[in-house]
């Protein structure tokens, strides 16, 4: 009588292949040169003062009609630019384009709102500013006299541009 067949052994290579050669952690075969360590996981670029800076320029580039958001703003994100860049000169942060792109944007930001200056200036005087000024400095304290300063401003802005300041009850 014959033996019954073993049942096969796990683990065990059909047709006696050896089993394959252990590559160290994280190695590569095939690759010359490379020794099989990948080193420290790679982690997220940090530089949050870069990051910081980059979005209050661009919150003051979209801000920059208001004068004060375009500069206030752009000094903001262009001081922060400046202390995230020597963050990754010093090691300590990465990414430091983000930085540079922060402190390029602040300026572009203080530069736009600097530009809206005259513009409203101009617009300002075009309505008689300058008269509502002088009005309102040779009224003094009398406040009646303050009060039809206001009025004859407002109906001249009024005039000049076809709205309805004062709203109608």
């Amino acid at each position: 009588m014959s033996e019954p067949p073993q049942p096969p052994q796990y683990g065990a290579y059909p047709g006696g292949y050896p089993p394959p050669p252990q590559q160290p952690y994280g190695g590569y075969p095939g690759y010359p040169g490379y020794s099989g360590y990948a080193g420290p996981p790679q982690s997220e670029p940090k530089n949050g003062l870069g990051l910081a800076a980059l979005i209050l320029a661009i919150i003051g580039l979209l801000l920059c009609w208001s004068v004060a958001g375009g500069i206030v703003l752009g000094v903001v994100a262009v001081i922060l630019g400046f202390l995230g860049r020597g963050r990754v000169k010093r090691g300590e942060a990465d990414n430091g384009g983000v930085a540079i792109a922060g402190i390029a944007l602040g300026f572009v930001a203080i530069i736009a709102g600097l530009v809206f200056i005259p513009i409203y200036i101009g617009l300002f005087d075009s309505v008689g500013g300058t008269d509502y000024i002088d009005c309102v400095t040779r009224a003094g304290s009398d406040q009646a006299a303050v009060q039809e300063c206001a009025e004859e401003f407002t109906r001249r802005v009024e005039d000049q541009f076809s709205v309805t300041v004062t709203p109608t009850p």
